[in-house]
Order: structure tokens, then sequence, then C-alpha cells
């Protein structure tokens, strides 16, 4: 049995929790949140909803030194995630992160780090790279289906009433929520891109604050893109557009294109048809019902990170790298402080690590 601690008692940890509860051989035995009101509110909700008996830990250095627990989940705001991050790492303890890993590459960097000294495992959350349409996509560009990619594009056309920001005093603020549009909400799509098209060269970005008042950040965000493979690629983020649609994916080839939105396939059109094409698309095809969050940011399913969450508990017991590891999360956090850049900048930005 895994014992889980969970920092950060906020809606996502509710997310981990019920993911946690799919996942056989592991239990949720403390939690901890600055505000003990919330770790108390969220302790009684585990007990009353899913039967969860967990523990308050009255400060995290309690929680680090329990022999009980094994992994640390951190869902705390994303620029306060390096701190609890380190120190689990050197406690001993396995790290799972929230998206974004962290708001700087020098803060991702000593989360990476101490996971390596101290020899434990880490993750980045990113649930939609387990999503059955995703992965599906995936393995056509890995078998070449796409020929030689020319074209990726992702959009996250949402929309966030003025008082999702002023309910929380860390959202639409540099220093915690580490940017707007694109850092909280179209992270998940820039990761998917990323993980379809390979590494970024060189990015062109545009970004404003057009439809929200009293944040810092922007809400509105277009980029251009360069891979190293020389495809071109086109990034759409918002949270300023009523009443908000589905994110979507689109990988494009001399020899293919396939376009996702949310969940369902649109488009699955090779130039070289196989036998299995019209199952696929038939299977996700199917309408999922869900908006994934794109005019609620509670209306989404946890079942992405559940079956993340299990790679994770496998990747300890198998003592193998997770599918998405810490590395893995800082790419989409230099692809976006790129964009924000060149935004400011009003030039291209350079790449040098892609």
């Amino acid at each position: 049995m895994l014992g889980v601690g969970i920092v950060g008692c906020g809606m996502i940890a509710r997310f981990h929790v019920r993911a946690l509860n799919d996942i056989p051989g592991t239990r949720v035995v403390a939690v901890f949140d600055q505000i003990p009101a919330s770790a108390a509110k969220l302790q009684q909700e585990n007990r009353e909803q899913w039967n969860i008996q967990c523990d308050t830990a009255p400060d995290l250095d309690t929680m680090l030194k329990r022999k009980d627990v094994d992994i640390i989940i951190i869902t705390t705001p994303s620029g306060s995630h390096m701190e609890p991050a380190v120190a689990a790492a050197n406690a001993g303890k396995h790290v799972v992160v929230e998206k974004p890993m962290e708001i700087t590459k020098e803060r991702c960097d000593r989360i990476i780090d101490a996971c390596d000294k101290n020899k434990v495992q880490l993750c980045t959350i990113f649930p939609s790279r387990f999503g059955d349409a995703n992965v599906a996509m995936k393995a056509a560009v890995a078998a070449g289906r796409f020929g030689r990619l020319t074209l990726g594009e992702t959009t996250c056309k949402w929309w966030r009433e003025q008082s999702y920001y002023d309910q929380g005093g860390w959202r639409g603020t540099w220093a915690l929520d580490g940017g707007g549009a694109l850092m909280n909400q179209a992270i998940h799509n820039v990761d998917l891109l990323l993980w379809m098209m390979g590494d970024v060269i060189q990015i062109m970005g545009f970004t404003a604050m057009l439809a929200h008042e009293r944040i810092e950040v922007e809400d509105t965000a277009v980029a251009a893109l360069r891979f190293k493979n020389g495809a071109l690629g086109v990034i759409q983020a918002t949270t300023s557009i009523w009443p908000g649609y589905p994110k979507t994916i689109a990988i494009h080839g001399d020899q293919g294109s396939a376009v996702i939105e949310q969940d369902d396939l649109l488009r699955w059109d090779f130039k070289t048809p196989k036998p299995d094409d019209d199952a696929i698309r038939q299977r996700f095809a199917q309408k999922v019902g869900a908006s994934g969050g794109s005019s609620n940011p509670a209306a989404i399913s946890h079942i992405g990170h559940a079956r993340q969450l299990t790679d994770f508990v496998e990747s300890i017991q198998n003592k193998r790298a997770p599918l998405v590891d810490g590395r893995e999360g800082r790419k989409a956090v230099e692809v976006i402080l790129a964009i924000y850049a060149s935004g400011k900048s009003g030039k291209p930005v350079e790449l040098v690590g892609g």
C-alpha cells in the first residue's frame, strides 16, 4: 500500500482524491494546506463522500516525517510548487506536481534536480496525454502515418467569468499563476502539441488582456512556432471567448491529417488507409458529453488523472521513469515563457534547447 499526502486542498485536489480512489494499492493518509480550514474541509469530504479516513497535518514537515507517506501530490498555486516539491524529495518521497510544474525554468530545474539527487520519482500532471483519442493520434505519428509533418495546430478557446479571477487571490497574478490563458489553461494543449510534433526552435507570440479586469496576465494569446523537424505550428489560447468551446489539436502532414476536439475524433484521413481506420473513427466519433472545462473549471473528468497516477504508481513499483516525468513537464513551461518573451519584445525567440 502506497500512502499519499496531498499538499494544497483547493479544487484540483478533489480530482486527485477521486482518481486515487480508483487506483488499488494507494491510500490518502494526510492532507495539508496553509489554511487549516481548507484541509479540514477536504478531510471531511473524503470521509463523507469516499469513506477515506485521513489526517490533517499541522504543517508540511510533520507530513513529510510520516513513514506511511510514500508519495506527495502538490496542488498548491502554480508559483508555489517548488518549495514543497523540493522538501518532499529531500525527505525521500516520490513527487507528483500539478501543471504547470512551476512558473520559471529555474524553479522547474530545482525540482528536477532535487528528485534526481534523492533518487525519487517525479511526474507533472498532464492527463490529456492519457486520453484514448490522443494516444491513437500519437501512435499514428510514431508510425509515420502523417508522412512528413508539416503543420500542428491547437486551440483552447475558453471562457472564464470575471468572478473566476476575483475569487482566488493568486489567480491572474504573475507571482503565483505565472501567466494567464497560456500558463493556466492552455498548457495542456501546448504539452500535447510538443508531444506530437517534437521540440520547438523558434517562436513568435502575441498576448493581450481583452475581456477581464483586475488581472495582471493575458486572457488572449496566439503564437506561431517552427519545430526542429521543419514543421510549423499555431497555438491559440484564451479565457476571453464566450461561451467557450472544447479544446482542439490537429496534426497535418503530406500523407495524412487528424483533428481531435476534446476527446472526439473529427478527422482521421490518411493517404494510405489501414484496416482499423474505420474502427478508430467509429470509436472516437461519439460525443463524450464533457466540456473539458471550456466554461466551467470544475467540468472536467478525473479519469485522465487516474490513468496518469496509475502510471506513476507503476513507475515506482517497477523502478522505471513515469511517462510524463519532470523534464517532459518543463518543456511546455519553456515554450510558454518564450511566447511571453516574444509578446513583450515584439521579436521572435529562439529556443536553444530545441
